[in-house]
């Protein structure tokens, strides 16, 4: 339900801050003259420039919606939080010969991952007691006890009644509201239920907020990344374990673009070479390849050449199929122009094929970087000792949420400044690209 909940706020975000922009800079910064008139031409994608606005504010977005979602302490709104501190509630309790008591149950709700906070002075927190309460006087007595909030437990109520289980003592309401065996009530701290056995049970309300082992808090994961940093992890800094990462893919990629980039040529010119190498590029494309994952380990072992193989496979066929595709985008009438001023087919492959066919080229490396990152994880599962992809596998075996977020980010950042270069690169290589 939350997920729905985030999605649909994202959505309301985006649609909320595009249309305040639109009103905001049209009323501000528009200018109304015939210039104003001209349109944007569907296909011409040197017309469309990314709004730096709305990159800034679909990150601030994200975000807050990190923030909202979980039991941050950044002073920013949140979603209704989980419920902490003590609630107290009735059972009553009835015998074989129609005889009622009612008991009453205090109940303390504690951060599940208080041992991991420290107070001023240091010392790790402690898992609070169950409060004190007295017995009472009926047969049905008073109970306390401690679950965890995201928690649930069962409450053994009978276990000092005077009038036990054995005896024909049964559960028959919360509350004052009539339970059987399989139910449960809502109160506003959480839900109070009976067992199919009759034993009552307690699960505090968890608002809208992720618990930390499935998304902890951004200031949680800003003090992991600086945890790693300092002190590595298994025997290795982070920078060592990001070095390593990128070192295989750019080695995949590039030995992969290295014989991608002549085969899609050989594919894009001759008839032959089409024939042949189709064939075994549109088999292998649709093959993910963390299903070569086995036969790497069985052909190369588990050393670093099968992770560079993998990579390698990954990003061979991408850019195969984006060569092929940038030879075939070629205007002929370009080609005819230059025989008609009399280039020979080298001066043509080298003047007017490969130019044209670099923005092609240049979006499969997009891709091909892209995927050889999506791969780098599963790579690192052969026997990696080092790596993002094991640090992130291996913080995953332990729950350590927060080393898996920043290992992600990581990989995201990275990937993402790589593309920022290979598109610098495009620009500086192919200015042309969108006005010809």
């Amino acid at each position: 339900m939350t997920g729905f909940l985030v999605l649909a706020l994202y959505v309301g975000a985006f649609l909320g801050a595009f249309f305040a922009f639109s009103f905001v800079y049209k009323a501000a910064f528009a200018r109304v003259d015939f210039t104003s008139l001209k349109t944007v031409t569907f296909g011409d994608e040197s017309a469309v420039k990314a709004n730096r606005v709305a990159s800034v504010l679909s990150v601030l977005t994200i975000f807050l919606l990190w923030v909202g979602f979980t039991n941050s302490t950044l002073p920013l709104p949140k979603a209704p939080s989980p419920f902490l501190g003590d609630v107290t509630f009735t059972y009553t309790a009835t015998t074989p010969d129609g005889a009622q008591d009612d008991g009453e149950v205090t109940v303390r709700v504690y951060r599940e991952d208080i041992s991991q906070t420290v107070d001023e002075e240091g010392n790790p927190g402690q898992i609070p007691e169950a409060p004190e309460v007295e017995p009472g006087d009926g047969f049905a007595k008073n109970d306390s006890i401690v679950v965890p909030r995201y928690g649930f437990k069962v409450i053994q109520v009978r276990k000092n009644d005077e009038i036990s289980k054995a005896d024909g003592s049964v559960i028959t309401a919360f509350n004052g509201v009539p339970v059987q065996p399989g139910q449960s009530i809502l109160v506003p701290e959480g839900e109070i239920g009976l067992t199919d056995k009759g034993t009552p049970s307690f699960s505090p309300a968890t608002g809208q907020r992720m618990q930390r082992l499935y998304l902890p808090a951004p200031e949680v994961a800003v003090d992991r990344f600086g945890d790693l940093w300092s002190e590595g992890y298994r025997n290795f800094t982070l920078l060592e374990h990001t070095w390593i990462s990128l070192w295989r893919v750019l080695q995949g990629f590039f030995f992969g673009a290295l014989l991608g980039i002549p085969l899609g040529y050989a594919m894009g010119l001759t008839n032959w070479s089409r024939g042949w190498f189709d064939p075994i590029v549109e088999f292998m494309r649709p093959v993910p390849p963390l299903a070569l994952i086995p036969l790497m380990i069985i052909w190369f072992g588990i050393g670093e050449a099968s992770k560079v193989i993998l990579l390698f496979l990954a990003a061979l066929w991408i850019m195969a199929i984006a060569a092929r595709s940038g030879v075939s985008g070629v205007a002929i009438s370009k080609v005819h122009a230059a025989y008609s001023l009399g280039a020979s087919k080298w001066q043509i492959l080298t003047r007017v094929i490969i130019p044209n066919s670099l923005p092609e080229i240049f979006t499969g490396a997009r891709v091909a970087m892209g995927v050889c990152w999506g791969t780098v994880v599963a790579a690192e599962l052969v026997a990696a000792e080092r790596g993002l992809g094991m640090m992130i596998m291996v913080a995953s075996k332990f729950q350590l949420t927060d080393i898996v977020i920043v290992g992600i980010i990581l990989i995201g950042i990275i990937g993402f400044l790589i593309d920022v270069g290979i598109r610098a690169l495009e620009t500086w290589l192919v200015p042309w690209k969108g006005r010809v």
